[in-house]
């Protein structure tokens, strides 16, 4: 079982936790050869995360499932300078290093850039971290909500009683958390197109903060230039257009919901052919002057009434036949469930021993001609022997003098 081959022939050595490894877990997903530096007592602890596992609860974690698949595992203890001489020796041959933890950790062991850099001029280095590697934060220990709420992307609610919805009073998902790998890997790749070009290496760096930062150019950019910024006349003194209507989520006949996206001008004369309801085409959502609420308001309760007239399949279908933007409201059972999921080939199975077969969400890349199906994510430490001995060269001796034991104590044991 294997991910894609777009970057076989790519090795990559990774020290990272908890949301940084999706950075190599994207990169291994595309077919690159990745090495997870772990160590004791039970490695990353992403393996034990979230709030569900499989077969039982100490089982694996879905994030882990999901970020450290098709890598390998090699324990060793970078505390020690035998451990560090082990990372530096794997690194000659990598065409990258994943330093994910808080920023400047490699720098602090002793191994970080400049290491890295004498014994492989090439080499990349794509440092991921929450807060980044200047600035007062740096030092600051993070988790995904933090990022979002540093740059004003999450609600945070301060409750005075126990909140039931979610961390920090939002039940918004972090947003950050979950786009640092990506963005960590195109940085990483780009880098490595130029470490191809030029043969010398560089530095990249990306963190969580940043990330949300840059998520939202109307949000920061606007007040960056607040005094040359200036708001638009279409726009309502609410902050909605006064065609919001158009662009709405609505309760359907079976209780269920549709998003109208018919906001451009086609899709919604469309939809009024397609209900008979052309009476609503002289209705002026264009026009931001003080009648636009009472009209925006009018035409939501004709929507309001037209759309629970059918049920969230049946919209779906009338969208289709009939050239009208939106989709289907789905919770995550419901998305599973859905036709065009299902169509599309998302998931692939794979067998996990002791619990049976289990079935994954593939990669958002599609490879044309090419079958998704990575191997699960290795047992902590689980290829320390083979990776040593083969990438680094080890015999046994080097092998155990390297090695975290308290990862690798049943595998690793020195001659004699």
């Amino acid at each position: 079982m294997s991910g894609f081959s777009l970057l076989n022939g790519i090795r990559v050595l990774e020290v990272a936790q908890l949301a940084p490894s999706s950075l190599g877990g994207h990169l291994a997903d595309l077919g690159a050869e990745v090495i997870k530096v772990e160590s004791g007592p039970l490695g990353d602890p992403v393996r034990v995360g979230g709030s569900r596992a499989i077969g039982d609860p100490d089982g694996p974690a879905f994030m882990h499932l999901r970020w450290n698949r098709g890598k390998k595992s090699v324990a060793l203890d970078l505390r020690t300078e035998q451990g560090k001489q082990a990372f530096l020796d794997l690194a000659r041959s990598c065409d990258a290093v994943i330093e994910g933890m808080r920023g400047g950790y490699l720098d602090w062991l002793g191994i970080g850039f400049d290491r890295l850099r004498a014994v492989n001029p090439k080499i990349v280095l794509c440092t991921v971290s929450g807060m980044g590697t200047d600035g007062p934060y740096r030092g600051l220990g993070t988790g995904g909500p933090v990022f979002d709420a540093y740059a004003g992307l999450r609600e945070v609610n301060t409750p005075d009683r126990p909140p039931t919805d979610g961390i920090a009073g939002s039940t918004s998902p972090p947003i950050a958390m979950y786009a640092l790998g990506a963005y960590g890997a195109m940085g990483l790749l780009a880098a490595l197109h130029r470490a191809a070009n030029t043969g010398a290496g560089c530095r990249v760096e990306v963190s969580g903060i940043d990330v949300a930062t840059a998520w939202m150019p109307d949000l920061v950019d606007a007040e960056l230039n607040r005094e040359r910024s200036i708001p638009r006349p279409t726009w309502l003194a609410d902050g909605r257009l006064p065609d919001w209507p158009r662009l709405e989520a609505y309760r359907t006949k079976d209780g269920e919901a549709i998003l109208f996206g018919s906001h451009v001008e086609k899709f919604w004369r469309n939809f009024l052919v397609a209900v008979d309801r052309e009476d609503l085409i002289g209705v002026d959502l264009a026009t931001a002057d003080e009648g636009a609420p009472a009209r925006a308001e009018l035409v939501w309760r004709a929507l309001t009434e037209i759309f629970a007239q059918r049920t969230r399949d049946e919209w779906v279908r009338l969208f289709l036949e009939h050239g009208i933007a939106g989709g289907p409201v789905n919770s995550a059972a419901d998305m599973l469930d859905d036709p065009h999921f299902r169509a599309r080939d998302n998931t692939y199975r794979v067998d996990y021993d002791g619990v049976g077969e289990l079935e994954f969400v593939v990669s958002p890349v599609r490879v044309a001609g090419e079958k998704f199906a990575p191997a699960l994510p290795p047992r902590a430490g689980a290829d320390t022997v083979r990776v040593l001995r083969e990438v680094a060269g080890y015999d046994d001796t080097r092998i155990a003098a390297a090695s975290d034991p308290q990862l690798t104590r049943e595998e690793v044991r020195p001659p004699g």
